[in-house]
């Protein structure tokens, strides 16, 4: 393996730009007057994985996960559990889609294989920092919540977001930030 040709770097880079053009599933259902894109979401979860200050993690591998995490939905889109997909099959595409992006538009590159394998991680929740990923992304997701409540003058309207991560939370840094966002929100 090398590295990517410039042809399938550039096919990289305009797949990447479905991700700045997808809104969120989610806010999207839930009438958000400007909901984020898949990119938004990543963007602010690499940010959050930058802030990581448990030494038993290794912070770059939690960033790298972070800005990965949804890469495929690049080609197969933003999939909620309510879309009627099992989360067999949602799995697949996404692993296919994975994969292409390794295999075909990077070229076999070794950039490709590392995407792969750190999408992969994440899936598998397969190590620390995989795990400490899982909860940022559900942490990201409610603090958008309470700012489209904030911003939208919504008050407890987007709450099936907090409900959905009631008790789930695993990492004691993550933890705490949730508990000064439901602070804040009860605040409001």
């Amino acid at each position: 393996m090398t590295g990517a040709r410039a042809g399938g770097v550039l096919d990289f880079v305009l797949l990447c730009g479905e991700l700045k053009r997808t809104k969120r599933t989610g806010w999207v259902n839930n009438n958000v007057t400007l909901p984020e894109s898949i990119s938004d979401h990543m963007h602010r979860m690499g940010l959050l994985a930058f802030l990581c200050d448990d030494k038993t993690l290794d912070k770059t591998r939690c960033v790298k996960i972070a800005m990965v995490h949804d890469l495929a939905e690049a080609i197969v889109g933003d999939i909620t559990p309510y879309d009627g997909v099992s989360k067999e099959a949602k799995e697949k595409m996404e692993d296919d889609a994975m994969k292409s992006i390794w295999t075909e538009t990077l070229q076999d590159s070794e950039a490709g294989k590392e995407l792969y394998e750190l999408w992969r991680e994440y899936e598998d929740a397969s190590t620390p920092e995989a795990l400490f990923v899982k909860d940022l992304d559900k942490f990201e997701m409610i603090c958008q919540a309470f700012e489209y409540e904030k911003a939208e003058n919504r008050p407890g309207g987007l709450q099936t977001f907090f409900d959905g991560t009631e008790g789930v939370f695993s990492t004691p840094q993550v933890k705490s930030w949730v508990e000064e966002l439901k602070s804040r929100r009860k605040g409001e």
